[in-house]
């Protein structure tokens, strides 16, 4: 069982993969050559699963940050004997710079370490387990390194330190003064490829510096978001690049899979992959984090990668693979016991099956934020967007598993009535650009349906609430939606008294929103990082300016040493629970930002 706190993982990327890093510089985590490739390291889930580390001896104090603009990760150990630095990065390509960052990631894992003063003794333990550790592979000594055999892939490290084999394990040990560095580089090559192991020290400095000066290229364009919380602002926007595949557009929901949102529960999922569900929300923070391009390119992976015949009675799936792939079958590892014996761990996502019809209403209101106003769409996009406004007409009066993926039976969840809503109100305002005149009417008719059932069936007067599903006692932190989607202007009572009842009774002691309080799998879970960000959002919008920002702050403080936000956390001990990092929270925290933000402007210019 590995019991090392989730929070203390530092993410790397390079726009294509990722890796996680422990504060004692353990590599515990990494999918090359993309980011839902079979892992390398996972020790994340299982003790035996492998790692890769370099560290003191005695490790003494130990400080990190990411160095400024970039994700490049520095480590410092303080000994009683000296300090060492220890740098790791996932190489960019060469000479990369901004937007162009991961166009040819070379999947290579840097790491360099530097004694700066004193005397340190450094212990390296290279245990590479490919396959989410079902191989044990072959190590063998090569010129400059260790090459390691079994399954697909052969691993070349470059090492400028002999280490001692011992079954699938390699150790090594050697004393650092002052000014003495070591440079490692691990390549994944194709195992019927003849590949050398050929990173020496050089190259590795200069790569490493390189792929310093690519992340702060690509952060000196994304300065675009003025106002408080602009260092996290920007650097979530970061962190939505780090978890951008290059090679598409496609953002990952996050860097895992298994990690769970209670210890040792069953809502164990993998998020390596990309969400319909995330578009508008994605498409909204981008704009704020000034990536303009990184907004476009994500819509071009979603029309088509969803791009598909509805009008066979199919549903619009609700999830992707980072390149267009649709079957994303789940299936169990049971060699590995999962983080604190959080089990069953999965590859896959079976929620690709599932009917949620929020997704229209998603995909539509990214179209209308970025497409081009008065331009021409292409045939194949416009006649995919007709039928997704045409589905959501015709199927908002069904059940569906809703925004929460719930694996019970379906219901009439509000927040899926409301997106279907969104999807007829965005393709009203885009009817020219999808040449849909004749439609207007029927959409019009349909949207005024929509707005009748969810205030005549989602409100509920004796909780003073709009509720999780027609006819419910039940609050969803999802009804938060209903005036950041512009349903019901802010000021209307309902969304007034919707907003401070999630904010009551949704709350756990910390002031941090949970999604709901009970579901079909009978398991507590953590609150919600995004879900408190919408309830700060939703305050600013709805005039509570000072409580927004409280709130605000609340789950900002959940963020890990370096900034980083998980899922969820837990109520009691305040730590880090779910897929890490996540970049539904880093999403929330840039729109809250900007609508606390413009809400305080709006207050100081109102006379």
């Amino acid at each position: 069982m590995t019991a090392r706190p989730i929070g203390d993982h530092a993410l790397l990327s390079d726009c294509r993969s990722a890796a996680l890093v422990t504060s004692n510089g353990s590599v515990d985590w990494l999918c090359l050559p993309r980011f839902d490739s079979p892992a390398i390291f996972a020790r994340l889930l299982d003790e035996d699963a492998g790692h890769w580390s370099i560290r003191p001896t005695d490790p003494g104090d130990i400080s990190r940050r990411y160095i400024e603009d970039t994700l490049v990760l520095e480590t410092t150990f303080r000994t009683t004997t000296g300090t060492a630095v220890l740098h790791d990065a996932l190489a960019l390509g060469r000479r990369e710079r901004g937007h162009a960052l991961g166009t040819a990631s070379p999947g290579t894992l840097l790491r360099k370490i530097t004694c700066t003063e004193g005397r340190v003794a450094i212990e390296i333990a290279y245990a590479p387990r490919p396959e989410y550790g079902l191989i044990q592979p072959l190590l063998s000594a090569v010129r400059g390194g260790l090459a390691a055999y079994g399954g697909a892939h052969v691993l070349l490290l470059s090492s400028p330190v002999d280490l001692r084999v011992s079954g699938s394990t390699a150790h090594g040990r050697i004393q650092l003064s002052a000014g003495h560095r070591l440079g490692f580089a691990l390549h994944v090559g194709s195992a019927w490829e003849r590949e050398s192991v050929g990173w020496r020290a050089g190259r590795i400095r200069r790569r490493m510096s390189d792929t310093i000066d690519g992340w702060r290229s690509w952060s000196k364009l994304h300065r675009g978001y003025v106002g408080p919380w602009q260092d996290e602002v920007g650097h979530s926007g970061r962190v939505l690049r780090a978890l951008t595949f290059a090679p598409t557009g496609a953002i990952v929901a996050a860097a895992t899979t298994s990690l769970p949102e209670k210890a040792g529960g069953t809502r164990n999922w993998d998020y390596r992959y990309t969400w319909v569900r995330d578009a508008s929300f994605t498409l909204q923070a981008l704009g704020t984090a000034a990536c303009e391009k990184e907004k476009d390119r994500f819509f071009d992976f979603l029309a088509r990668a969803a791009a598909t015949q509805l009008g066979r009675d199919v549903d619009l799936q609700i999830m992707y693979g980072i390149g267009g792939e649709r079957d994303l079958s789940e299936r169990f590892l049971p060699h590995l016991t999962g983080w604190r014996n959080s089990s069953p761990v999965r590859i896959g996502n079976d929620a690709w099956r599932q009917r949620q019809l929020d997704v229209y209403g998603e995909l539509l209101d990214a179209a209308l934020q970025t497409l081009p106003p008065g331009e021409p769409l292409d045939p194949a996009t416009r006649t995919f967007l007709l039928q997704a406004a045409e589905t959501a007409a015709q199927r908002w009066t069904q059940p569906d598993q809703g925004i929460w993926e719930r694996r019970g039976p379906g219901r009439h969840f509000l927040h899926s009535k409301l997106m279907c809503w969104v999807a007829l109100d965005r393709a009203i305002a885009l009817a020219p650009a999808l040449q849909a005149g004749e439609r207007l009417p029927h959409w019009q008719h349909e949207r005024d349906r929509i707005r009748q059932a969810i205030e005549q069936r989602g409100w509920n007067p004796r909780l003073g609430a709009f509720t999780q599903a027609f006819d419910s006692d039940d609050l969803d932190a999802s009804t938060l939606m209903l005036p950041i989607v512009g349903f019901l202007p802010p000021h209307d009572p309902r969304v007034q008294s919707t907003v401070l009842a999630i904010a009551t009774q949704l709350t756990d002691r910390n002031g941090l929103v949970r999604r709901y309080l009970t579901d079909e799998l009978q398991e507590e879970e953590g609150a919600f990082l995004l879900c408190t960000f919408w309830l700060a959002q939703a305050l600013a919008l709805t005039g509570h300016t000072s409580r927004a920002r409280h709130v605000f702050q609340a789950a900002l403080a959940r963020a890990n040493d370096l900034g980083l936000l998980a899922e969820e956390t837990d109520s009691t001990t305040a730590e880090a629970l779910g897929n890490f990092p996540q970049a539904f929270s880093h999403i929330g925290l840039i729109n809250a930002a900007r609508a606390i933000r413009d809400a305080e402007r709006q207050e100081t210019h109102t006379p």
